[in-house]
């Protein structure tokens, strides 16, 4: 089992960035795949990001080019960096672990581990 804790989330105006940061606890987190989705009011949990754990990385369409996921594995933490804010990536966001693969999957069933969530707001 695997212990997550995201942090890093806020308000902020249209065109701002935030980081979240996701840190996690338990088995050897060098060795799985991690995922960052998110899930705004009245919708499904969507996928945003995941990272190997190698390092490659996966992207929604909806975010590519304006946000960067990235891992530090001495550290435990995975990071999501996100720029160019919108109104609409207003949502809850989750970090997840899949530690039954070292490539990650877009879809949220596979990852056995989430965080609580962290709030970003978008202001227009």
């Amino acid at each position: 089992q695997v212990q997550l804790v995201e942090s890093g989330g806020g308000l902020v105006q249209a065109g701002g960035s935030l980081r979240l940061s996701c840190a996690a606890s338990g088995r050897t987190f060098s060795r799985y795949a991690m995922g960052w989705f998110r899930q705004a009011p009245g919708k499904e949990r969507e996928f945003v990001a995941a990272i190997s754990s190698s390092g490659i990385t996966y992207y929604a369409d909806s975010v590519k080019g304006r946000f960067t996921i990235s891992r530090t594995n001495a550290k435990n933490t995975v990071y999501l960096q996100m720029n160019s804010l919108k109104p609409e990536d207003t949502a809850v966001y989750y970090c997840a672990a899949d530690t039954s693969h070292y490539i990650p999957t877009m879809l949220s069933h596979e990852y056995d581990s989430w965080g609580q969530g962290t709030q970003v707001t978008v202001s227009s």
